[in-house]
C-alpha cells in the first residue's frame, strides 16, 4: 500500500465508540505512529466518540507520536473516551422520543477537515458507521472491538483474549476456596447474546460444567454431571455461565433498567441458576459475576498484538483511499473485508465449533445431555 501513498490523505479522526475494553489504546497508538510517524498525517482524536463530532465545536485532540509511547499500549480503556448509546439516527431527547442529529455528524467531518475516520467499536458502531457513510461524507474504515467476540467477518476482536483471561485467573482463585468448603462455584460471565467467553475461559479454567445461550441446557444432565464427580471422590464443582443464559425455567434476567437509546442490561443469572443447582444436588453453591472486571485493566499479550496489527492496517487502508473496509483477524493474520460483513450479521458459538467439540473431548458438560 505504500506506493498508493498519493491518495491525498492529510487528516486523519480516530475514534472509539461502544463499551471500552483492554487494547483499544493499543489499536490508538498504532494509528498515531503509523500515520504520523511512517505517513506524515495530522492525527485528531475524537472524544466520546460520535458524540464528539456531533458537538458544535467538535470535541477533539491533536494525537502526536509523543503520546503513543509504550505505557499508551499499557493501558486499559481508551484515552478518547466512548459512549455506548446515543444511535444519531434516533437520538434520545430530553423530554421523551428520537430524532435524527446524524449531520451533525458530517458537518462535524467537514468543520475538522478530516479526509479519513478510524472508528474502534462493535457491531451497534459498525451498523451506523456503515449507515453514516451512505447518507454524506464519511470516509471510514473500521476496527472490531468487542469482549463478546461475535462480530461478524473477524475471527478476533479486540478485547476478546483479555476479558478470557481475566475469567479464567477468576476460575483459578475460585478452585481452591471451592475444594476447602466442599462447595460448588458458579462463575458468571459477560458476552451478551454470545457464549465465547464462557466457552474459551471454562476450557481454560478446567471447569466442569459451561452454560452458553447457543446450547439450551437442562437441570438434568448439570445435576447428574456434579454428581459423577461426588460418586468419583471430588468434593467441589466448578461452573461457567454466560450471563445471556437462561434459567433453568427458562427465562431471561436482566441487571436492571436500561438507559435511554442503550441495550438490555443482561446479568444475574448466576444467583438462579447457583440456587437451583442447591435445590438439584443438595450441594452448596455459591456465585461470583465479573461484570465489568472483565473489560478493565491492562491488556494482555494478544490484546496488544491484534490491536496493534489492525491499527497499522486500518491506517493503510486510509492512504489508499480503501474506505468503507473493516480489519479482521483471519487463519492468524491481519486482513480486511466490507464494513457490512461486521454490520450485517453477528457471530454466535456454532454449537458445533471446534471448542464446542474440544469441551466435550474434555468431559465439560455443556447441560444438554
Amino acid at each position: 500500500m505504500e506506493a498508493m501513498q498519493q491518495s491525498g490523505i492529510k487528516r486523519l479522526g480516530v475514534l472509539t465508540t461502544g463499551g471500552d475494553c483492554a487494547g483499544l489504546n493499543a489499536a490508538i497508538r498504532a494509528v498515531v505512529r503509523r500515520a504520523a510517524g511512517h505517513w506524515g498525517l495530522e492525527v485528531y482524536g475524537i472524544h466520546q466518540g460520535t458524540v464528539g463530532l456531533m458537538d458544535n465545536p467538535p470535541r477533539y485532540e491533536r494525537l502526536e507520536l509523543g503520546q503513543a509511547d509504550a505505557a499508551l499500549l499499557r493501558a486499559g480503556g481508551t484515552i478518547l473516551g466512548s459512549v455506548n448509546r446515543g444511535d444519531p439516527f434516533a437520538y434520545p431527547l430530553p423530554e421523551g422520543g428520537v430524532t435524527d442529529l446524524s449531520a451533525k455528524i458530517h458537518a462535524g467531518v467537514a468543520r475538522l477537515g478530516l479526509d479519513a475516520i478510524i472508528g474502534i467499536g462493535g457491531d451497534g458502531s459498525m451498523r451506523i458507521m456503515h449507515r453514516l457513510m451512505s447518507t454524506g461524507h464519511f470516509p471510514f474504515v473500521g476496527i472490531p472491538k468487542t469482549i463478546d467476540n461475535d462480530l461478524g467477518a473477524t475471527e478476533y476482536a479486540i478485547g476478546h483474549h483479555t476479558a478470557v483471561e481475566v475469567a479464567m485467573e477468576a476460575l483459578d482463585r475460585l478452585q481452591p476456596t471451592a475444594a476447602s468448603h466442599n462447595r460448588i462455584m458458579v462463575l458468571e460471565v459477560m458476552g451478551r447474546d454470545a457464549g465465547h467467553i464462557a466457552l474459551a475461559a471454562g476450557i481454560a479454567g478446567g471447569v466442569d460444567v459451561i452454560l452458553i445461550p447457543e446450547i439450551p441446557w437442562r437441570m438434568a444432565p448439570v445435576a447428574a454431571a456434579i454428581k459423577a464427580l461426588r460418586d468419583r471422590g471430588r468434593n467441589f464443582a466448578l461452573v461457567v455461565v454466560a450471563e445471556a443464559v437462561r434459567t433453568a425455567e427458562g427465562e431471561t434476567v436482566l441487571a436492571g433498567p436500561s438507559a435511554p437509546g442503550a441495550m438490555p442490561r443482561l446479568g444475574g443469572v448466576g444467583g438462579p441458576i447457583a440456587h437451583a443447582l442447591e435445590e438439584a444436588t443438595g450441594a452448596e453453591a455459591r456465585v461470583t459475576v465479573l461484570g465489568h472486571v472483565q473489560r478493565g485493566g491492562s491488556p494482555g499479550a494478544l490484546d496488544r498484538i491484534v490491536g496493534s496489527s489492525m491499527g497499522v492496517h486500518a491506517v493503510d487502508l486510509a492512504v489508499a483511499g480503501r474506505f468503507g473496509r473493516i480489519v479482521v483477524w483471519r487463519e492468524g493474520r491481519v486482513a480486511d473485508a466490507p464494513v457490512e460483513e461486521a454490520a450485517g450479521a453477528a457471530r454466535p458459538v456454532d454449537p458445533n465449533d471446534d471448542m464446542v467439540r474440544v469441551a466435550r473431548g474434555l468431559g465439560i458438560c455443556l447441560g444438554d445431555q
